[in-house]
This record gives C-alpha cells, sequence and structure tokens, in this order.
C-alpha cells in the first residue's frame, strides 16, 4: 500500500484512483471586496495567498485525470432554502439575498456566487450547490461519491474553520478517509486556521490528516505511476 507525509502519521492511498479532490466555496463573495466576506467585515485579501498553490494542485489533478469537487454556498431567488435565523444572524452591511456591487449576496446563478476564475470548473467536474456550510446537507454529494466509488477526500478552500472543516466532519462521520491540505485552505482568522488543522489531527487523526500540497503531490506521484503499470499494492 502506499502512502503520503502527512500529520500525525502517514496517510494511507487506496489500491485505485478512488480519490477526490474536494474543492469548498472558492467563490467570489467570499474571495472579493463587495462580497458577503467583505460585508462581513472580514480582510478578504488574506484568501487570496492560496489560489496559486490550489490552482497548481487542481491543474495536477486535472493532468492526471483524477476526479475534482468543488462547492458553492448559495440559496433559491426566492430564499426559501435560507432559514430566517440563518439570514437575519450577524451585523454585517449587507445580508444574504441582498443586493451587492456583485449582484444578490449568496444567491444561486448571481455573478458573486461564480467560483473565481482561476478555478473555474471543468465540465467534466462535480458542482455541488449547498445551502449549509456542510456539503452533505441537502445536496446529492453522498450519492454522487457513493456512485463513483470514491471512498478518500483531499480538502481545500474556504474557509478552514467553518465550510471545510464542517464539510470534513461530515465526511469522516460517513466513513470517508479525509485529509485537509494545510496550505490550500484559509481563513479570515489564522489563527482559527491553526486550530482547525490542530483538531483535526489530535487525538491520532480522530478527523483526519493534514499535509501540504507539496506532500500531496510527491506521494501521489508514485501512487499514480503504481495505478498505470497495474502494481498498486507493491511498495
Amino acid at each position: 500500500m502506499f502512502h503520503l507525509d502527512a500529520q500525525p502519521y502517514a496517510y494511507p492511498l487506496p489500491g485505485d484512483r478512488s480519490l477526490a479532490l474536494v474543492i469548498i466555496d472558492m467563490q467570489r463573495d467570499f474571495m472579493e471586496p463587495g462580497g458577503f466576506g467583505d460585508a462581513l467585515g472580514n480582510d478578504v485579501s488574506l484568501l487570496q495567498a492560496i489560489v496559486p498553490r490550489l490552482q497548481n494542485l487542481l491543474d495536477f489533478f486535472r493532468a492526471h485525470h483524477l476526479p475534482v469537487i468543488h462547492t458553492q454556498e448559495c440559496h433559491q431567488p426566492d430564499l426559501s432554502d435560507c432559514p430566517p435565523s440563518k439570514r437575519d444572524r450577524g451585523n454585517g452591511t449587507l445580508k444574504i439575498g441582498d443586493q451587492g456591487p456583485m449582484g444578490r449576496i449568496l444567491v444561486y446563478g448571481e455573478p458573486g456566487n461564480q467560483i473565481i476564475p482561476e478555478l473555474a470548473p471543468q465540465a467534466d467536474e462535480q458542482v455541488i450547490t449547498k445551502p449549509g456550510k456542510g456539503a452533505f446537507y441537502n445536496t446529492p454529494l453522498q450519492a454522487y461519491l457513493q456512485q463513483a466509488g470514491i471512498t478518500h477526500l483531499l480538502f481545500t478552500g474556504v474557509t478552514t474553520e467553518v465550510c471545510v472543516q464542517t464539510t470534513m466532519r461530515e465526511a469522516n462521520d460517513r466513513g470517508y478517509t479525509c485529509l485537509m491540505v494545510e496550505d490550500c485552505t484559509e481563513s479570515y482568522f489564522p489563527a482559527f486556521k491553526q486550530s482547525t488543522l490542530e483538531m483535526i489531527r489530535a487525538q491520532g487523526g480522530i478527523v483526519g490528516w493534514t499535509a501540504t500540497a507539496d506532500q500531496v503531490q510527491s506521494g501521489l506521484t508514485p501512487w499514480l505511476e503504481a495505478l498505470t503499470v497495474g502494481g498498486a499494492h507493491a511498495g
């Protein structure tokens, strides 16, 4: 069996190509000025740091024809899937559904709800629209993973302690082998990101593993080569 270097110990890779990259909510509403993250008083420039590394990792997955899953947090135009408790919470200048510089905030189909151009999904990549923080709640994600035979998930995106962690915990409870890519996830609050990474890998990896993008690519390269020649279980 192949592994890649990770914390708290080496991450086990599957014996086939049943591993997917999950990119959480890299959408303009969170990443750019004038969006929801900005309206909540956050410095959205902090999230931009991960874009080049995540773009490189995405290119790696595409080059090797490995599954890629994108998510977008959004609501229907009539907000029928947005509980009032969610819309009314907080003291931001804009609330979900309000008109902002990039259209209505967190509403499906609006310009601000689009994934940033650097990471725009390709036609063969799965896009999950989700009304909650976790990507399993009220979405077809579980059905897609089961149908595709995916067992291992690598998590990236924003924000680390909210939507990324929530989805990873949901996946862990459903039996998926999960790893968070440390330098391909980010938070408006650096201390929250660090705490999340520590919580995930605490107690022997109670939620999963963490590793850098370089560690991921270094570990996946020999694994992919072995799969190509039919020797995935050797080594």
